[in-house]
């Protein structure tokens, strides 16, 4: 399963790893477990590591942004460290064609394989965390945060509450370089109050950090890159530049 994407924040998914396990709340609805439950013959929770996957990128001609293991988290228990060490691999021989973007609701394993593998941090393969409210950005940011990276960021989706990330903004030498955030989507999708959005939207412009805001639910539906504030945010970290950071 690696394509174009319909995700609004990447070009493509990769996806040498399939298969997850629910971690915390905001997993309720992954829609990760929907499409399995419509294409696939064997259980979500079952994790599977796929080796013929792992030089897929390297057939695509054009440069792209890719979101590696959107049907799982590279850094599950049961994906072996060597395997692990196999998609990094991979990643590095693309230096120059591709970035790669790293999602986890895992950071310590992830930190501890980071910090352990310094031949892994590499400009184009971007670490990031997924968090759905207030106590798991304050779970899983700080260990991002020591995790050896350059480019960390973190995806506030689907967000069930407000998250203040201000603390994570300043005062470190390490900070966050990029916010995603969207609500829930599909049937029983959990509200997300535009109010916490802004606030969050307001925390990232006040540091300089870019935000993109994936969708939001209006009248009803889901809108994709919805206007907030007077306008559509769709920034990446290559605005640091542009923000002189």
């Amino acid at each position: 399963m690696s394509s174009k994407s319909r995700i609004e924040w990447t070009d493509a998914t990769w996806n040498p790893v399939t298969g997850c396990t629910k971690i915390s709340t905001g997993c309720k609805n992954c829609y990760a477990e929907r499409i399995a439950k419509r294409f696939w013959d064997r259980p979500f929770a079952e994790v599977r590591c796929h080796p013929d996957k792992l030089f897929e990128p390297k057939k695509w001609r054009k440069p792209r942004k890719v979101f590696v293991c959107s049907m799982s988290d590279l850094f599950h228990k049961d994906v072996p460290d060597s395997f692990i060490s196999d998609v990094f691999m991979a990643m590095a021989l693309d230096a120059r064609q591709h970035t790669y973007m790293i999602l986890t609701k895992r950071p310590a394993r992830m930190m501890e394989f980071m910090n352990g593998s310094h031949e892994c941090v590499q400009h184009h393969i971007w670490l990031g965390v997924s968090v759905e409210n207030q106590e798991m950005a304050d779970e899983r940011i700080p260990i991002l945060l020591d995790t050896s990276a350059v480019i960390r960021f973190v995806s506030v989706e689907p967000m069930l509450g407000e998250v203040n990330l201000e603390k994570y903004f300043h005062g470190r030498l390490r900070k966050l370089d990029w916010v995603i955030c969207g609500c829930e989507s599909g049937r029983g999708a959990r509200p997300t109050n535009v109010f916490w959005a802004d606030l969050l939207r307001a925390q990232c412009q006040l540091y300089k950090i870019p935000f993109f805001l994936k969708q939001l639910r209006g009248d009803g539906r889901l809108i994709k890159m919805p206007e907030l504030n007077g306008r559509v945010w769709d920034q990446y970290p290559e605005d640091l530049k542009r923000y002189g950071r």
